[in-house]
């Protein structure tokens, strides 16, 4: 304030250093001269940072013309290039020179970027494709590198921060992207900025492993640069890719194997002359379509048609083996990249071992080994990776799993039951449970017999020669068993034991629509059991069949109408509401601003965590206010977040980490804005204003109104008295000839 407030002409200076050429100095020490230009520009830029209305703005631009300021950005930029171009001795050195010309620049054009919002004419002008066409590249440039946020200070006002984007945020993956915007949960507020600024730690080590790959390492305090690895970085840059590759192949061997497994009967030979040429011009039109048009649909098509070639060329056998290698070299691809965009070298070996999602696809690389040096059949589970794709298969499998306790419950109560039932058959009905049976016509059948009956009924009705009660039916059936007879159907007792009866309940009983009676002996109305046996059908049938089974399937299809209505509310709140304040589109209607610019430029998901990245990477000496603030706050946190993944010894009880976020830390996150927007609160101050504004108007008018009235009013009093004085001089001079007159003469 002193600078811009100041008689001297001090601002005058700074501006002067900016837009000006340094001579003679710039031909020697253009490093002094970009130190000074960016110091300079830092200087304006804190003086834009004191006072948030338009008076040093105004100050600003009183001596400094808008297509001088953009002329000095955009030669700036084209320094940098010519720079970029020569030879330089590390490929850090933009990162360790502070004050290069492209810095210098960003700073300057942040500085304008600043001072736009009080100039139009300078607005217009660093649009890229303005009314001064040339020099777009630069702007673009700028514009793409730099970005906004809102944060709220200490005393609950809100700032606008304008920041230039690190360039290590360039190596964010796209799949990473997607994953936090559609994983991150809410909070108890129904804020997702906890989970969000948890995850940031994650991406920053994700960031840095893409940078190692490409070849360099950002510059925080360590210098040494990292041999380029482009094929890594390129592998680790297309994880969908790999993904989908893995997916297709799996589908594709599991085809192979369901149409012509055996293998053996299927060998390569030689095709007719025209269907060879016929499957040979298949794959060069494909590749020439891939090559031209490199769609999905083109890949599709060669790779089906250079699978058939290699089926009738070598075999359907090792057509399967290379298939399976590649899919398993294709794996390895994707799990090296997957550990390393997720910052598992940096987290540890631990991490890596508790991560859930690594141990899958660690699973899915041993099923493709399995399938290659074991047996085909091994690829058949490869399909379930179809599970871990689509989100609706995944909801099916938590439908079961997420009340799997009250499922496991209801399961037990419902074996109680059959226990229960199993012990009352056997007590009073155990001649009821006779099953028909089809017994296998071969040699093998005496020994299954005495393998799996011995187990259910020893020791249970035996006769006096020791043989089983059943064993009659059992020769009986052998021997009706010829090739030239009729196979007759079997019946077996099947209760002669309390475990044979429970077996019976519950493998019958249950896969029975009408329950146990279903498959029992059908009683005479003339026995004296009859009775009992009926209310003994009803009772399972009621209490078994239609209540336990049904409040088992109530279970899991409540789940998944929970889930499915769970998705379709996350999905509502992603399309209406915004990520880091959390107001909702209706809340945008009638505004200045649109909810569609809102979350794309004031409160940008990816701008905030731009930020964090900034102050994590940036000297804490070339902190602005705005970064000071937000660092210390980020200070404190990352503080309790390491206290939170601090490995506890084995003696001590693992804490939860709501136990260490105390409500200091949870006020640590209170710079990030919620249901607040600087745009909505200035539009509020707008309409007050103008309400203000409308009042004053109509006071004005009714006091030139009154001053009007009190004008006239005082007229018409002097004309009043001007004519009372008129009458009294008219009056007076009247009044001697009554005088003049005789006395006595009569009136």
């Amino acid at each position: 304030n002193c600078i811009a407030t100041h008689e001297c002409n001090g601002i005058d200076i700074i501006i002067a250093l900016i837009l000006n050429d340094i001579n003679p100095l710039g031909k020697k020490r253009m490093d002094l001269v970009l130190e000074l230009k960016n110091n300079a520009s830092k200087l304006l830029l804190a003086i834009m940072e004191s006072r948030h209305d338009s008076e040093n703005a105004e100050r600003i631009l009183y001596n400094m013309r808008p297509k001088e300021l953009v002329e000095v950005i955009k030669k700036a930029y084209m320094q940098g290039e010519i720079e970029v171009e020569e030879p330089q001795e590390g490929e850090d050195g933009e990162d360790e020179h502070a004050a290069s010309p492209r810095n210098v620049g960003h700073n300057i054009y942040i500085l304008a970027h600043q001072l736009a919002r009080h100039n139009k004419e300078l607005q217009a002008m660093l649009k890229p494709g303005g009314t001064y066409g040339e020099g777009d590249e630069a702007l673009e440039f700028y514009a793409k590198h730099t970005a906004q946020i809102e944060i709220v200070r200490l005393d609950r006002t809100m700032e606008q921060i304008v920041f230039p984007v690190p360039n290590i945020c360039e190596f964010l993956t796209n799949e990473s992207k997607l994953r936090v915007y559609y994983t991150t949960e809410r909070d108890e507020q129904g804020s997702k900025i906890n989970d969000f600024f948890l995850s940031a730690e994650d991406l920053f080590n994700e960031m840095n492993w893409q940078k190692k790959l490409r070849g360099t390492q950002e510059a925080t305090g360590d210098a040494n640069t990292v041999p380029s690895q482009p094929i890594l970085y390129w592998c680790s840059r297309n994880m969908s890719f790999w993904s989908s590759i893995s997916f297709n192949l799996a589908v594709l061997m599991n085809l192979l194997v369901a149409f012509f497994y055996p293998l053996e009967g299927v060998r390569g030979g030689t095709l007719e002359p025209h269907l060879s040429a016929l499957l040979w011009m298949a794959m060069l039109v494909s590749l020439a379509i891939v090559i031209v048009f490199p769609q999905p649909h083109g890949i599709r098509a060669l790779i089906a048609s250079t699978i058939l070639r290699l089926i009738f060329s070598v075999g359907l056998e090792p057509t399967l083996l290379l298939l399976g290698g590649f899919n398993l070299c294709n794996k390895i691809i994707f799990l090296t990249s997957f550990v390393g965009n997720r910052g598992t070298f940096t987290r540890g070996y631990l991490a890596m071992v508790m991560d859930v999602e690594f141990l899958y696809h660690l699973l899915y690389l041993i099923i493709c080994s399995l399938g290659v040096f074991v047996h085909v059949f091994f690829y058949s589970l490869l399909l379930f990776d179809l599970v871990y794709r689509e989100e609706t298969l995944l909801n099916v499998i938590k439908s079961v799993t997420r009340n799997g306790r009250s499922i496991l419950l209801t399961a037990v109560l419902a074996l109680i039951l059959v226990y229960l039932f199993s012990i009352v058959g056997y007590i009073f009905f155990k001649d009821d449970f006779i099953l028909n049976v089809d017994r296998i016509p071969n040699k093998t059948l005496e020994h299954g017999a005495s393998m799996v009956g011995e187990f259910f009924s020893g020791g249970v009705c035996r006769k006096e020669n020791g043989e089983n009660c059943s064993t009659e039916a059992v020769r009986a059936a052998t021997v009706a068993i010829q090739p030239s007879a009729v196979v007759i159907e079997d019946k077996e007792r099947s209760c002669d034991s309390l475990l044979m009866c429970i077996v019976t309940v519950l493998s019958h009983g249950l896969r029975s629509g009408g329950g146990v009676g279903d498959v029992l002996r059908k009683p005479s109305k003339e026995e004296p059991l009859f009775a009992a046996r009926v209310i003994y059908d009803m009772l399972f049938f009621f209490m078994v069949i239609i209540i336990v089974l049904n409040l088992i399937f109530g279970v899991i299809i409540d789940t998944f109408a929970d889930l499915r209505s769970e998705k379709q509310k996350k999905e509502e709140i992603l399309k209406t509401t915004c990520f880091i304040c959390g107001l909702e589109r209706d809340k945008f209607d009638n505004k200045t601003v649109t909810f569609e610019e809102h979350i794309k430029v004031e409160h940008n998901m990816w701008h905030y965590l731009f930020f964090i990245v900034l102050v994590k990477v940036k000297d804490s000496t070339e902190y602005t206010g705005p970064e000071s603030y937000v660092a210390e706050m980020m200070r404190d946190w990352f503080v309790v977040l390491k206290a939170t993944s601090t490995p506890t010894p084995p003696y001590q009880p693992l804490k939860p980490p709501g136990l260490f976020q105390t409500s200091s830390a949870d006020h640590n996150l209170d710079w990030f804005p919620r249901m607040r927007a600087m745009s909505l609160v200035s539009s509020d101050a707008d309409g007050e204003q103008n309400e203000i504004r409308s009042l004053q108007e109509k006071l004005e008018s009714t006091m030139k109104l009154v001053c009007n009235l009190s004008g006239q009013l005082t007229e018409l009093k002097e004309q009043m008295t001007e004519q009372r004085k008129q009458k009294q001089r008219i009056g007076l001079l009247g009044h001697p000839q009554h005088m003049n007159a005789n006395p006595q003469q009569p009136a």
